[in-house]
């Protein structure tokens, strides 16, 4: 597992830098034909390869340490209601009977991480009932004391108890000692790569949880997971910017690749702003010392050459405090929306950026939201 986390965080910055470029091109052309021309299949098709590309960059950061990008305080039945909502929408051979407990506690999680940890698990149920079946979901709030048996050295204090059970085929002892193993499957293979429920142990381990499996074959699946509770208040979600939203400000844009530039530039103009960019980081920082008050925004790369985009960030900062900053990243494990905020970043944003929560971000940061 360590030696896949450090091949995933390895390769996952310079990977979803080239999914980025390649989905920016493709918005690009889309954009310029429309749907009705005949590429315009075509191209749909590019973008839903680059989704599948992104979801397995993602299940690879799983096992990554640090792998977690933007962590808050959060309220897993609003979580659990949503993606059990859509899961049934598409699955609904798969009965999901849901008890949360009220007042559940706030737990700190990268949320898009959380629902693909759950994701995972309620196809794992579904493949295990292939004629259809029951998958019964509890949340509830546990206290872990010295005097209680704590498996895997569960650290004594708060968590959440999350379980999810199914009355499929089952597993033998065999199989569970091999499950979270990084591409076990005893799926076919298109059925899938073997990730699934790896990925799942390496989020759940990154978030100081831990998930357990009971199993008896033709007798069904249980998986209980555990994740510690925060003092902190979870934040609601905000629906403010459902809108891509256009502006005519000036924006800085930092990236030392050249691809990247070229289509960040282009996005940002098509939204109507103005735009200066270089592929340089000491080029920038002496472009924004000459003229600080003419950008409205800055946006930067966080793995550059000579200036990494923490610094470039607090040294724009050092020279005008008020400037909102957005800082972009494939992957790095000294990076995450958390961390973005403490050197004073506005907003923070994942390689390969969607472009609607582009715009969305970019319109939140000028308004200071």
């Amino acid at each position: 597992m360590e030696a896949i986390g450090t091949l995933a965080g390895g390769i996952a910055h310079d990977f979803n830098n080239l999914l980025m470029g390649i989905q920016g091109r493709t918005a690009l052309m889309y954009l310029e034909i429309g749907p009705h021309h005949p590429y315009g299949e075509h191209l749909k098709g590019i973008e839903d390869c680059i989704k599948s590309a992104v979801k397995l960059t993602e299940q690879l950061l799983g096992f990554a340490r640090g792998g977690k990008y933007d962590v808050k305080p959060t309220d897993m039945n609003e979580i659990i209601t949503k993606s059990t909502d859509r899961f049934e929408r598409i699955k609904k051979e798969v009965a999901i009977h849901l008890t949360c407990q009220t007042d559940i506690w706030p737990v700190e999680v990268d949320q898009k991480q959380i629902e693909q940890v759950l994701l995972n698990l309620y196809v794992n149920a579904w493949q295990a009932m292939p004629g259809g079946g029951d998958l019964s979901i509890q949340t509830k709030n546990v206290v872990v004391d010295e005097n209680c048996k704590r498996p895997y050295q569960l650290n004594p204090g708060k968590y959440i108890q999350i379980s999810l059970t199914d009355t499929g085929v089952g597993m033998d002892k065999a199989t569970q000692e091999r499950i979270f193993d990084p591409f076990f499957t005893t799926k076919r293979m298109d059925r899938g790569t073997g990730l699934g429920l790896a990925s799942v142990y390496g989020i759940i381990k990154n978030h100081d949880g831990f998930i357990d499996v009971y199993s008896e074959k033709d007798r069904g699946t249980t998986f209980k997971i555990h994740l510690p509770a925060s003092g902190k208040e979870a934040v609601k979600e905000k629906n403010d910017y459902e809108k891509v939203l256009r502006g005519t400000e000036t924006i800085l844009f930092v990236d030392d690749e050249k691809s990247i530039v070229r289509m960040g530039c282009q996005r940002l103009e098509r939204l109507g702003y103005k735009v200066d960019s270089t592929t340089n980081p000491s080029e920038a920082l002496d472009l924004f010392r000459s003229k600080p008050d003419q950008f409205d925004l800055v946006i930067t790369d966080m793995t550059m050459p000579q200036i990494t985009g923490d610094k470039l960030v607090k040294e724009i900062l050092s020279i005008r405090s008020d400037i909102p900053i957005i800082i972009c990243t494939g992957f790095s494990e000294k990076m995450n929306g958390e961390k973005a905020t403490e050197i004073g970043a506005t907003g923070y944003l994942e390689k390969p950026i969607d472009r609607r929560d582009f715009a969305i971000k970019v319109r939140q940061a000028l308004n200071g939201k």
